[in-house]
Order: C-alpha cells, then sequence, then structure tokens
C-alpha cells in the first residue's frame, strides 16, 4: 500500500465527511480527529504515515500527536488489543454510528478483519456503504473484492495454444469455463516463428497447450518460443501441457553413439523458462526424470476403459494383448482395470527402426476377444503383425487400442486393411479428415487434461484421478 495514497485517503475522509459519534462534541474538528487518527493506528507499520511531535503526519498542524496510549502499544499484547478495540470502536463509530461494534480480532501477526470485506460493512449486498447524508467511501479507501480461490473463473489461469492443436485446447478451455488467451503466432518468409502474446500476463498461472507431434521439430521450437514469450511477459508460473511428447522414444541407448534426444529436448524446455510439465503417457516412465522441474504424467486410460465399458464385452471374454515386451506394464495396468483380465504378450524381434516382425504368442486368445494396447501407433508395423498372429491363434475379435495416433504412413492402410473390429485412439494428435478410416474411434482427453490442470492451479492431487 503506498504511504501517500494512504495518506491522502485519510485527509479526505477527515476534510469531506463529518463525524456523528455522539460521545464526541457536536462540531466535526474533534471527531475528524478521532476518527483519522484511529484509521491510522490500524495500518501496518510500513503503510502509516510518520508522526511528526508537533505537526502530526506529514506536516498536518490541525492532528494531535499521538497520545500516550500510542507510545506504550508494545507493553502488553492485552493493550494492544484494548487499544485496537477502543480505536476501531471510535473509527466504525465516526463512520456508522449503527455498526460501531468491534469487527476486527488481533492475532500474531496481523489484526484480522471479521467482515468479508474491510472498511465495508454490505457483506454481499450491493457495493458502497452508506454514510451521514447518503455519500460513500472514497474510491481510495474502497477495498476490492478478493478473488477466491478455487473458483473456475479465476482470472489468473490463462491458457494458450499453439499451432499443433487448436481444437484439443478449445476443448480444455472449454471445460475450465474460460476463453482461449489472445496469442499471435506466425512465421515469416524464411519460415523463423514469431509468438506475440496479445493480452497481459503479468503475475498469472500460464499453460500452454502444444503437442510436440509431427511435423515435431516445428512444432517442439513453436512451443519454447512461446515459453520465451512467456516469460519475458512477466507469468507468475508457465506449464508447457504437452499432450504428446516427441522424442519420447530416444530415451535411452540401444546402439553406440546414439544420442539420447529425448534428455536433450527436456534440457530445452526447461532452459526456455518452463516451471512445469503436464505430458500424456510418455513412451516410458524414466522419461520423467530428464526434467529437472515438477512433471505430471497424465494416463490416457481411463478415457479408453470408459468408452470399453460401454461395449457389450464379456469379461470372461476378454483378454488385454501387450504388442510387445516393452509394454507388459502398461497392459498390465490396464488388464486390472478391466475385471482382471488375463494377459498375452506378443513376442517380436526388432531389425530396425519403424521395422518389427512379431514371433510368438505368449498366453490363450483362442475364441476370446483381444484388446491389444499401446501408447501410440506409429507406422502400425507392430501392432499389425500382431494382430495378424492373433487371428492365426484363434482369437475372435482384435481391438486396437493406442493414447497417441501417430500414423505414419503407411499406417492408415494397415489399420484399415480388416485386421482390426476397431481402432480407438484420442485427439491428443490432431487426426486430418483423409487421415480417418470406417474402423476408427476418436475419444477426447479433453476433460482428462482440464481437470489435471485444474488439480495443478489448485494445488490438488492429481494421482487421485486415475485411482
Amino acid at each position: 500500500m503506498d504511504r501517500s495514497r494512504v495518506s491522502r485517503g485519510a485527509r479526505l475522509v477527515a476534510q469531506k465527511y463529518p463525524c456523528t459519534n455522539r460521545d464526541a462534541p457536536p462540531q466535526g474538528a474533534a471527531c475528524r480527529r478521532e476518527f483519522v487518527q484511529g484509521f491510522l493506528a490500524f495500518l501496518p507499520p510500513p503503510c502509516r504515515p510518520a508522526w511528526n511531535p508537533r505537526k502530526g503526519p506529514k506536516g498536518r498542524s490541525d492532528l494531535p500527536t499521538p497520545r500516550s496510549e500510542m507510545a506504550s502499544m508494545a507493553s502488553s499484547a492485552t493493550a494492544v488489543a484494548d487499544l485496537v478495540s477502543r480505536r476501531l470502536e471510535r473509527s466504525a463509530a465516526a463512520i456508522n454510528p449503527r455498526r460501531s461494534q468491534c469487527c476486527l480480532s488481533l492475532s500474531r501477526s496481523a489484526v484480522r478483519c471479521k467482515w468479508v470485506e474491510p472498511l465495508r460493512n454490505n457483506n454481499g449486498m450491493p457495493s458502497g456503504l452508506p454514510l451521514v447524508s447518503g455519500r460513500v467511501l472514497p474510491d481510495d479507501l474502497v477495498v476490492p473484492k478478493i478473488q477466491v480461490a478455487g473458483s473456475k473463473y479465476d482470472t489468473s489461469l490463462r491458457v494458450f495454444s499453439g499451432t499443433a492443436n487448436p481444437s484439443l485446447a478449445q476443448e480444455i478451455a472449454n471445460y475450465l469455463s474460460l476463453e482461449l488467451g489472445k496469442i499471435k503466432i506466425k512465421r515469416f518468409a524464411d519460415g523463423e516463428i514469431y509468438v506475440q502474446l496479445q493480452e497481459s500476463v503479468r503475475g498469472c498461472d500460464v499453460y500452454l497447450v502444444q503437442p510436440t507431434c509431427p511435423p515435431a521439430n516445428e512444432n517442439l521450437l513453436e512451443l519454447l518460443v512461446m515459453i520465451d514469450a512467456c516469460r519475458r511477459a512477466s507469468a507468475k508460473t508457465i506449464t508447457a501441457v504437452i499432450p504428446y511428447f516427441g522424442y519420447a522414444r530416444a530415451d535411452r541407448k540401444t546402439q553406440g553413439r546414439e544420442s539420447i534426444a529425448g534428455k536433450l529436448v527436456s534440457n530445452l524446455i526447461t532452459e526456455a523458462g518452463a516451471n512445469r510439465v503436464i505430458a500424456c503417457d510418455l513412451h516410458s516412465g524414466q522419461s520423467m526424470g530428464y526434467f529437472d522441474i515438477p512433471i505430471d504424467h497424465v494416463y490416457g486410460q481411463p478415457v479408453i476403459l470408459d468408452y470399453l465399458a460401454s461395449k457389450t464385452i464379456s469379461s470372461n471374454d476378454l483378454v488385454v494383448v501387450s504388442p510387445d515386451v516393452g509394454g507388459v506394464a502398461r497392459a498390465r495396468a490396464f488388464a486390472k482395470k478391466l475385471s482382471d483380465a488375463p494377459l498375452a504378450i506378443v513376442d517380436k524381434r526388432r531389425y530396425g527402426h519403424n521395422v518389427a516382425e512379431a514371433m510368438n504368442l505368449i498366453g490363450d486368445v483362442k475364441g476370446k476377444v483381444a484388446v491389444m494396447m499401446d501408447d501410440m501407433i506409429d507406422t502400425a508395423g507392430t501392432i499389425a503383425k500382431g494382430a495378424a498372429l492373433l487371428h492365426q491363434e484363434g482369437a475372435r475379435e482384435v481391438y486396437a487400442c493406442c493414447t497417441h495416433a501417430v500414423f505414419s504412413p503407411p499406417a492408415i492402410e494397415r489399420l484399415s486393411s480388416g485386421l482390426f473390429q476397431e481402432v480407438i485412439v484420442t485427439n491428443t494428435i490432431p487426426l486430418l479428415e483423409e487421415r480417418t478410416f470406417p474402423q476408427l474411434t476418436v475419444l477426447s482427453v479433453a476433460n482428462l487434461l482440464g481437470e489435471t490442470i485444474w488439480r495443478v492451479h489448485d494445488d490438488c492431487s492429481i494421482s487421485s484421478i486415475f485411482q
């Protein structure tokens, strides 16, 4: 609070509003001095104007010097409490004779007001405190209404979208009952990226929704520039919401002299200025350790489970299949949610990048409905060969489920070849109309990500969503 502003406000009250305290003299001068002295007594020390022994605060000669009781405030807590109560009664009576009862309580650190809005006794009534002659408090003394934490209309929460998946960002904003933040993103003629925030984010918690899906390098750099723009605009916190985290498969060395690009991308996001990351279904759990900032790992399984629960599939006929050994933990967790369904594993041997060959099946799928669960489908080579093996082993129907539909060529041809009864994916990556096919079902993770954003903003548990 600015000292000069407080002093001007106190003077304005003393000059414009006569006192109606019955205990005060009929003339207003003495009561005005009493009110201003009481008003200044309640100000915290950093905001209280300095007293001059002869001239009063800020050189005012018509205001009294502090009385002896003011000099002995530090003597005891009881004396301070009594003094605060007396001062308050006088000031409250000066404002409204009918509301002169003490409304402050003394705590260890500060004086707390028992009313919802300090210096205003309406408590939910129309704004403005009626005074004598129907006047209201001057603007300098009106305390603005405090924003209630926990409201989904909190203006300190801002959501911005990159160009990678604006439809998902809009759905998230709708869930949060917010409007997407205004941002300008364009490409120069030479391909460079330009980002400008078109509204203030100073002191705000900013969430940037931008998956690093294909084209991965361009979308990643756009995210970094967005983070930098928010950091330079004095955002309080910056959270990168990355529904699909590109380079997540480059999480370890499989051969000599390879890079670990996943760690490099994590460092870039951190150095750009992000304070937190929200990612959905990382390729491996150890990728979370690459970040030096907090990361919330969101799973898309609840969305797919809710959809499968709506289908008329008997739990006795269901078997969950992992398309490779690396996805066993993911498939086992998925099977437990499906009434602890049995688990089968497709053992494969990879001969190169994006080239896979299914070898044999571990488990029984004969006469059952097989649900293949994976984190992503890229070229669909792994899951298509696994489905062919399941049909050879006697599976009645095969469903393919994944969170991230990368769908690099020739994925569409493989998935629409008749091997699958249905292909269930989410919208972490946008799918154009030409990349769809009759067996494809796209589910939205907007509510899941929106709830995660809200819980992060409200300091609530994230793991309870998936329990």
